[in-house]
């Protein structure tokens, strides 16, 4: 079923509308009719299937027809990556998002050989962040993760200084049992945030900055992983452990 965001004001006891660039994907792309049934989510706080009742040259007007189910992890995840290649960072923002991930933090990091040009980050964050929202609907999700823009180590360290679960899987580190007994104490109190190296890993003393900031040196196993492939392996333990019945 399709999958639409709107806002607050969109929606006004038991009707609803879709309005802006939505309005021609339903009608020209989609080719959805009157009657057909689709869904929305509000600012994260509902869910709703709907049914179209009316299509105008600028809205598509609804029905609200039940309250759906929450599709949200009960805490807020936030992955830190540092940035890899192009065609990489866009295919881990698109699994992220689907693993359930709240934001995405890019982290220029030391090792970091992408160089974006600043006259062009705006694009890249704006392109990123379609992704994202691309991702979040065929996933279903009731809210739109946010990419923000490439942030220094500092920085990024800083934004997530409150959580209460904080992990960064390095080769260098070793204790599996280490990393299971983190993952099987997560709970619904604590918001967690991921961080991952870009292809060339961090430095050491990215790590021991890390650490000092509250992450848990962690290691996922016996075998070295790519950028592109760990936060995933990571996310996935995560969200099977937090998903609700």
């Amino acid at each position: 079923m399709y999958h639409f965001f709107v806002e607050e004001e969109q929606v006004n006891g038991e009707n609803a509308y879709i309005s802006g660039s939505d309005v021609n994907h339903i009608v020209n792309v989609l080719r959805m009719k009157i009657g057909e049934e689709l869904l929305i989510s509000v600012k994260g706080d509902w869910d709703y299937l709907c049914k179209i009742e009316e299509i105008e040259n600028d809205r598509v007007n609804l029905k609200l027809l039940e309250s759906m189910e929450q599709r949200e992890l009960p805490i807020k995840l936030t992955l830190l990556q540092g940035i890899p290649k192009s065609d990489k960072i866009e295919m881990i923002i698109q699994k992220a998002i689907e693993l359930g991930v709240s934001e995405i933090i890019p982290v220029k990091t030391n090792r970091v050989v992408v160089r974006i040009d600043k006259k062009k980050t705006q694009a890249k964050v704006n392109r990123w962040n379609a992704i994202a929202q691309s991702a979040a609907k065929q996933s279903k999700r009731s809210i739109i993760p946010k990419v923000l823009n490439p942030q220094t180590l500092d920085n990024a360290l800083e934004i997530v200084k409150d959580y209460g679960v904080k992990l960064l899987p390095y080769e260098n580190a070793d204790g599996i049992k280490k990393t299971k007994d983190i993952l099987n104490s997560l709970n619904s109190k604590n918001n967690i945030a991921v961080f991952i190296g870009p292809e060339g890993g961090f430095e050491e003393a990215e790590v021991k900055k890390s650490t000092d900031s509250g992450f848990e040196v962690i290691t996922l196993g016996k075998r070295i992983l790519r950028t592109e492939t760990a936060g995933l392996a990571l996310l996935s333990n995560i969200m099977i452990r937090l998903e609700e019945e």
